[in-house]
């Protein structure tokens, strides 16, 4: 099996094709989050990935012991919030920015992975949460003191996405990855059906008001639109899949934060402002963080 691919490692290629994919996913979903909100965007999102996954299980069935049906159901969860509010904010902030705030998972998979998995944090591993949370600061530059709705969901973005990844570490000792995945994928589909279908109905808390909107029947482009943002976003896990597989994955985890210059440069194109330095130097302390953390675990 050839490790490379016109010169260039297997692993690294294919990681930068995630990487692009995925900041693509996100181009696709600024532009229609510009009429359909977060909760049908993560709808649509995950439908294409419940058929797709779905056909792998009919063609090969799960192999797995099982037994842990509420963390199943908690990873399901958590992914799925975690990636509503990430659509919600796509439609009101900078693309690179969203991004950034999703790829600080790395810094709080280092907390979790402590208070709950019982994980050690060594110097360096703590000087790079601190980091991170500087970097945190810098991207949001609150006024007052005080972070605002978009910021405080992007940070969930990445908190949430941090609570699925940790727990994942458990189920995987009991379900087959595709039933791990398909948990993220059900949820992620059921849940925005329901809230949209009792959105008229209710008057939600102001608090809790972007995970519910009506459905808006897609027409004409829009529907490419959304099923370029679904295909894309496979496309993404499935070339991160093969990364993982032929590049070790300190490697990879480096890698991956290309997306956050391909968000950006995406996210000018579709009009966004370029960031200012304060929010750069904010980016570029996430992204040394991520690296810290993984570094100081010996993912090398």
């Amino acid at each position: 099996m050839k490790k490379y691919i016109l010169g260039i490692d297997r692993g690294i290629l294919f990681m930068l094709l995630a990487s692009l994919s995925f900041a693509f996913m996100g181009g696709f979903a600024k532009v229609v989050s510009q009429k359909f909100a977060g909760v049908e965007v993560t709808f649509f999102r995950n439908i294409f990935g419940v058929v797709l996954v779905g056909f792998a299980i009919y063609k090969s069935p799960l192999k797995q012991i099982g037994g842990k049906p509420l963390l199943l159901f908690f990873r399901g969860a958590m992914g799925f919030l975690a990636l509503l509010a990430y659509f919600y904010i796509i439609a009101y902030m900078p693309l690179g920015e969203v991004v950034t705030y999703n790829k600080t998972s790395p810094i709080f998979v280092a907390i979790f992975a402590y208070i709950f998995l019982g994980e050690k944090l060594n110097r360096w591993a703590i000087f790079a949460i601190i980091l991170g949370f500087v970097g945190i600061v810098m991207i949001a530059q609150p006024q007052g003191g005080s972070f605002d709705k978009y910021d405080i969901l992007g940070i969930f973005s990445g908190l949430g996405a941090a609570l699925a990844y940790t727990s994942i570490r458990e189920l995987r000792t009991y379900y087959d990855t595709r039933a791990i995945v398909m948990s993220f994928m059900a949820v992620g589909t059921i849940a925005p059906l329901i809230l949209m279908l009792i959105t008229p109905y209710i008057n939600p808390p102001k608090a809790i008001d972007f995970m519910f909107a009506p459905f808006i029947m897609p027409h004409g482009i829009e529907w490419f639109y959304l099923t370029m943002m679904g295909l894309s976003a496979t496309f993404s896990q499935i070339m991160m899949t093969k990364a993982y597989e032929y590049t070790k994955a300190g490697i990879v985890g480096t890698i991956s934060y290309s997306n956050i210059v391909f968000a950006i440069i995406i996210g000018v194109a579709l009009g966004d402002e370029f960031p200012n330095f304060i929010t750069i130097f904010g980016i570029v302390l996430v992204i040394t963080s991520g690296l810290l953390v993984a570094f100081s675990k010996g993912e090398r």
